[in-house]
């Protein structure tokens, strides 16, 4: 249902370079009743998906670490960026996307995977859902190098860590991506993999 107390005006695409960059210019009415008009930008890249591969047996994890643009203009001095696997939403849900990414990214081909909850990461300004997932890995489900995908101009590094090491690695700022943060917490607090 539509709130009744935004109204569009208008919507211009700014940018439809890599995704789309839009400017809305609406109406907004305040607590105390009175009307002002806004304007905001919201890029839309899509809807994705992340999952945490945990190993309770081995207490592992499987991350990857890659080369991030915008963290690199902003701050992070090598531009690399330890994370859990991800990818944007195609054509397909959430999981089979996810299980797709997996095998991708970590080589790792997993056929149970748990939706746990689901997050804007940024509603400020990017439309993006996230969808988050957790799946126990082993050993034997690896069925590739992983890497990612050459035509999409991934150069991913798989790591597979112990799990306390993860933990330590978020405390000490190592591990400083969202996605992955709110992943290993999830993981700690619902002792998914031993401490």
């Amino acid at each position: 249902m539509a709130n009744p107390r935004v109204n569009i005006a208008s919507e211009e695409v700014l940018s439809n370079n890599w995704y789309t960059l839009r400017k809305y210019t609406f109406d907004y009415q305040r607590a105390d009743g009175s009307w002002e008009r806004q304007a905001r930008e919201a890029y839309d890249r899509g809807n994705g998906a992340v999952i945490l591969l945990y190993n309770a047996e081995k207490q592992t994890v499987v991350l990857t670490r890659q080369f991030r643009l915008p963290t690199y203009t902003n701050g992070n001095e090598t531009g690399m960026m330890i994370e859990a696997c991800a990818g944007l939403l195609d054509r397909d849900n959430p999981e089979e996307c996810i299980k797709r990414e997996t095998e991708e990214e970590t080589g790792y081909k997993v056929s149970a995977v748990k939706k746990i909850f689901e997050a804007y990461m940024s509603p400020g300004s990017v439309t993006e859902i996230l969808y988050f997932f957790v799946a126990e890995y082993s050993d034997d489900m690896k069925v590739g190098d992983g890497g990612g995908c050459a035509t999409e101009q991934e150069n991913i590094e798989v790591m597979e860590i112990p799990f306390r090491e993860a933990i330590d690695m978020v405390a000490s700022g190592e591990i400083n991506d969202a996605k992955t943060i709110m992943l290993i917490q999830y993981a700690q607090i619902h002792g998914l993999v031993g401490q």
